[in-house]
C-alpha cells in the first residue's frame, strides 16, 4: 500500500504491514529527529498547520518533523484569529490554504470538520485529532512507542494483555489505538473506565472480531493487573464540562497502585498531557523515575514517526536513506537526569 498522495484522517487506513514499514523508516529517521543527521528529503515543501483547538505536543512535533526534513511550515492556531471568525465556510478556507502549501495538518474540535475540510481540498489533510474522534498520529507514534519498548525484552506484541484506564469514551487517542492495535494477534485487552466512560461499543466490536479478547472493567486495582502495558487517560473534561460524571480516587495511577498490581516490565504510557495536580486523578509524578514509565520516550517517538508519515504521505520515503548526512551543529546529552538508565545508555 502506497501513502502517497492520500489523507491520514483515520487509523483505518494502516494494515500491519504498513506500520511495520513505518517503524522501519522511523528507525531510520531517529537520528534525524535528535539532530544528529539531517535529511532534507521535503526540502522546498511547505506544510500548513492548523490548530482551532489548543494543542502543545501535536503541532510542535508535527512542525519540527517537517522542519527537520528540510520542509518549511507556516501556521495559524485558534479560530477566532481565522477567517471563520468573519463567516468563512469551512470548504472556502480549505481551498484557500490548499493554495499555499503541499500538506495540511489540522486539529479541530468538531469530528465532522477534518473531513469536510479534507473533501475541499487537492493537497493531503493529517488529522491531528478531531474532537472526541480519533488521533491517527498519536495512535502511530504510540505503536512505535511499543514496537521500541517490547523490543527491549526480546518479544512482540503478539499475544500480550494490554490495559487501557481513564475516560475511554471521550478519548480519542485510544479510540485510534484500538484500530492499529487490533492489527496485531492474541491480544487480551481490559478497559478500564466507570460505565459512562467505557469504550465505544463499535471499538469493542472491531476487537473481537479481529479475535482478540475483551474484558471490562471499572477498577484499576484489578483491571491492570498483570498487564504488560498500562495506557493511562486523563478525564476529557473538555469533552462534557456541563455534565459531571463520576470518577474516583482509584483512577489515579500512582506509585502504590503500580507496586500492588503492575508487572515488573510493563510499559506504562499515557498521549499526555496528564492532570498532574495534587489529587488529580490521572497519572501520577510520583512515577516519573520508575523505568517503567515510558511517558517521555513516547513524545521523543512522535517526531520519528511523523517524519516517517510526512516522508511517505509527499513520496519521498525511498529518498531517506540516500539523504543522510551527519548534522554540521553542537547537540547536548539527549536524555535527562530522571531517564532510565537503560535509556540513556541507548541513547549515547
Amino acid at each position: 500500500m502506497s501513502l502517497t498522495g492520500k489523507h491520514v484522517l483515520s487509523s483505518d487506513l494502516f494494515d500491519r504491514e504498513e506500520l511495520e514499514r513505518l517503524f522501519a523508516l522511523a528507525d531510520l529517521l531517529t537520528p534525524v529527529a535528535r539532530g544528529r543527521q539531517v535529511a532534507r528529503v521535503l526540502e522546498g515543501a511547505v506544510m500548513a498547520s492548523l490548530f482551532f483547538e489548543a494543542s502543545t505536543r501535536t503541532r510542535l512535533s508535527c512542525e519540527s518533523a517537517f522542519l527537520r526534513l528540510g520542509g518549511g511550515v507556516i501556521s495559524s492556531t485558534g479560530a477566532e484569529i481565522m477567517s471563520i471568525a468573519k463567516g468563512e465556510s469551512l470548504a472556502d478556507t480549505s481551498r484557500v490554504v490548499s493554495g499555499y502549501c503541499d500538506l495540511v495538518v489540522m486539529r479541530h474540535p468538531e469530528e465532522a470538520a477534518v473531513h469536510e475540510f479534507a473533501a475541499a481540498t487537492h493537497v493531503p489533510v493529517i488529522n491531528g485529532g478531531n474532537g472526541a474522534g480519533e488521533h491517527p498520529t498519536q495512535a502511530l507514534l504510540d505503536m512505535f512507542t511499543l514496537h521500541q519498548e517490547f523490543a527491549r525484552f526480546g518479544r512482540g506484541l503478539d499475544g500480550r494483555r494490554l490495559a487501557l484506564v481513564g475516560d475511554l469514551r471521550h478519548g480519542r487517542t485510544v479510540h485510534s489505538l484500538m484500530k492499529l492495535v487490533t492489527l496485531y494477534e492474541d491480544l487480551t485487552i481490559v478497559c478500564v473506565a466507570p460505565e459512562p466512560l467505557g469504550m465505544p461499543v463499535g471499538l469493542l466490536e472491531l476487537a473481537e472480531s479481529r479475535g482478540h479478547r475483551i474484558e471490562l472493567s471499572d477498577r484499576p486495582e484489578t483491571g491492570l493487573k498483570d498487564a504488560d502495558l498500562v495506557y493511562a487517560t486523563r478525564l476529557q473534561t473538555e469533552r462534557f464540562a456541563d455534565r459531571p460524571l463520576p470518577y474516583s480516587d482509584e483512577f489515579r495511577v500512582d506509585r502504590a497502585l503500580v507496586s500492588r498490581v503492575c508487572r515488573e516490565d510493563a510499559v506504562i504510557m499515557h498521549p499526555l498531557p496528564r492532570d498532574s495536580r495534587p489529587g488529580s486523578n490521572d497519572l501520577a509524578t510520583d512515577l516519573n523515575q520508575d523505568p517503567r514509565l515510558a511517558i517521555f520516550r513516547q513524545t521523543d517517538a512522535g517526531i520519528p514517526m511523523r517524519m516517517a508519515l510526512f516522508a511517505s504521505v509527499l513520496g519521498a520515503a525511498e529518498a531517506v536513506p540516500g539523504a543522510l548526512r551527519p548534522a554540521g551543529w553542537y547537540r547536548p546529552d539527549y536524555t535527562g537526569p530522571d531517564d532510565a538508565p537503560f535509556y540513556r545508555n541507548a541513547a549515547l
